[in-house]
């Protein structure tokens, strides 16, 4: 049992660890702080941190499974939850000791940074983050509350609204074009090339584009384009599509960043209680709890693990280069200080492992590739000098929104009978086919015709399609 602990004792070490957080030039929102129980930790687990929520049983569901996992002993409860929010608002445990409480302290200051500075938090406007989800968790309970329309109706939309919405656009640092910007660029690619040997050859033919289609180009947020554009909605339906696409917006960074986001917190949590002169007994204890935190997870990757790995090496590879890295990349421009800081700033895990995960740091970790076998789990290729490469690109592909299916928009209209025409950019891994027709049903249900799906499965060509006869499937005619 660790040192027992009053609220004055954690305002004291906060105001240490904010001196040392400004000394060290974090950047970081107001940071406020709730005591909570085993109980409250659950409910906010549930609601994924906020503090209010709209009604939905898949909340109720979440809340159950991690009080019977806590009950039984088969889970535990995190440290710590930390919102991004301006001010940010974090939870510790009643029952922590005065060292966890002191470290997770520490190790929210590193998320804060990180929140407040990262580009793919930019859009999220923090400083209305507990409002608006207080606003829409009221606009649900009017709908819910409606004798016109009820809780049933509602769980239906949201039903189909969360299993779609982050069938959305990845990367909110590419603009999406407006309609007129889409119609000049299809009109420009329309146009024929120019060909340097047009006087033995046959001029090239102009097929006008059809500027009437929709979407004109293909379309990734799934939601947002069935809510503008199925007629048959009602508006509380489709501001209940515009509330599960927000919230899919607001969760997407934090997913993009899991890595960078856990490692950046860890490795100043580290710094910042090594810098406090603790007492012997605390520091030891910290120690452990640290030691818990970072430890590799055999056969699964540990964010924390991983994360802290690399910003360590980030740092020590500007500050400390060796021979090999002088030779291969030039002396450093920047000091290591310098370098972690515009990481944080610029990058997002797929970016953060493309560009720093070394062959020597993968060797270092034992990183390997699995598969199944049968009923075996088989390894298939482990980091050495011929695979690590493809080590490094599985994790990648598999890391942040990467494990989330491109399903694109191609047609609305498709055979002139607002059949949903959907393309699925398939890049070496192909559907889960329980999944798929789920997937299928939700669109089905919202966009209240006929969906098709081509994809491919194990090289050749399909057209999933759903429609008044349920899910079927079709070789796709070459």
């Amino acid at each position: 049992m660790g040192k027992p602990w009053a609220v004055e004792d954690l305002k004291y070490w906060d105001e240490k660890i904010r001196e040392k957080v400004e000394e060290v030039g974090l950047s970081c929102f107001p940071q406020e702080f709730e005591v909570c129980d085993h109980e409250q930790m659950l409910g906010y687990m549930a609601y994924s941190g906020m503090p209010a929520h709209y009604p939905h049983w898949s909340y109720g569901k979440s809340y159950e499974k991690l009080k019977t996992l806590y009950d039984y002993g088969v889970s535990g409860l995190p440290y710590e939850m930390v919102i991004n929010a301006d001010p940010s608002l974090a939870y510790l445990m009643h029952g922590n000791s005065l060292c966890l409480q002191i470290l997770t302290i520490a190790h929210v200051y590193g998320h804060n940074d990180f929140f407040k500075n990262n580009f793919t938090f930019r859009d999220t406007r923090p400083e209305f983050t507990i409002s608006n989800f207080k606003v829409r968790a009221d606009r649900v309970r009017a709908y819910s509350e409606d004798p016109s329309i009820g809780m049933d109706k509602v769980e239906e939309i949201l039903d189909a609204a969360h299993a779609l919405s982050y069938q959305c656009r990845r990367n909110m640092a590419i603009r999406k074009l407006s309609r007129e910007e889409q119609e000049e660029y299809v009109l420009a690619a329309a146009q024929p090339q120019a060909d340097p040997f047009h006087s033995i050859h046959k001029p090239a033919e102009y097929v006008p584009p059809d500027l009437t289609k929709i979407p004109l180009q293909p379309e990734e947020d799934l939601v947002l384009f069935i809510r503008d554009h199925n007629p048959y909605l009602s508006e509380w339906q489709k501001d209940l599509l515009t509330i599960s696409h927000e919230q899919a917006q607001y969760f997407i960074p934090q997913i993009e960043t899991k890595i960078m986001n856990e490692g950046w917190a860890s490795y100043w949590h580290h710094y910042l209680m090594n810098s406090l002169d603790l007492p012997e007994s605390l520091y030891m204890e910290f120690l452990v709890h640290h030691n818990q935190v970072v430890r590799p997870h055999p056969g699964s990757i540990n964010p924390y693990y991983l994360g802290f790995k690399l910003w360590h090496e980030i740092r020590r590879s500007y500050d400390e280069p060796t021979p090999e890295e002088i030779e291969k990349y030039g002396e450093p421009d920047k000091s290591g200080s310098e370098k972690i800081f515009e990481v944080r700033e610029v990058d997002r895990d797929v970016s953060f492992l493309r560009r720093f995960l070394t062959e020597e740091l993968m060797r270092e970790m034992d990183m390997f590739e699995y598969e199944k076998r049968g009923d075996d789990i088989v390894i298939s290729q482990v980091s050495d000098e011929e695979n690590w490469q493809r080590v490094k690109d599985t994790l990648i592909a598999s890391t942040g929104m990467g494990s989330f299916p491109v399903i694109r928009i191609d047609d609305a209209d498709y055979k002139q009978n607002r059949i949903l025409y959907l393309t699925h950019a398939h890049d070496g891994r192909d559907l889960d086919f329980g999944y798929a027709e789920k997937t299928l049903a939700y669109v089905y249900q919202l966009w209240g015709r006929e969906v098709l799906l081509e994809t491919n499965v194990q090289g050749s060509g399909y057209v999933f399609s759903y429609g008044d006869d349920g899910f079927n499937q079709r070789r796709k005619r070459q």
